[in-house]
């Protein structure tokens, strides 16, 4: 915690308190795209940037490559509820999803 004093107009002291946390944030998840024949490249990149609207095109044909070329494409990294969410409606359309702790 850190005072600072400052002088008001009217030469009154004016105390601000400021206080500095360093909190631990939540554990982080990767949302996974796993390769699949199925489905078109094009019809994986439409949907990666319909689920998850951070995507921009170039992102999501590189995610998509990347799955297809490896077998598996990083989405996105970010909290536990989003990733369950995004793995969950990619695979409601038909694509090939997990999530994994980040470390």
């Amino acid at each position: 915690m850190t005072i600072q004093r400052n002088s008001s107009s009217s030469g009154a002291a004016v105390v601000e308190k400021v206080t500095s946390r360093t909190t631990k944030g939540s554990p982080l998840y990767r949302v996974l795209l796993h390769n699949d024949p199925i489905n078109a490249m094009d019809y994986v990149v439409a949907t990666l940037r319909q689920v998850v609207p951070k995507l921009s095109e170039q992102d999501a044909l590189a995610v998509m490559l990347e799955a297809h070329n490896t077998g598996v494409g990083l989405v996105i990294v970010c909290d536990l509820e989003p990733a369950e969410f995004y793995s969950e409606t990619l695979k409601a359309k038909g694509l090939t999803s997990s999530i994994e702790p980040e470390n």
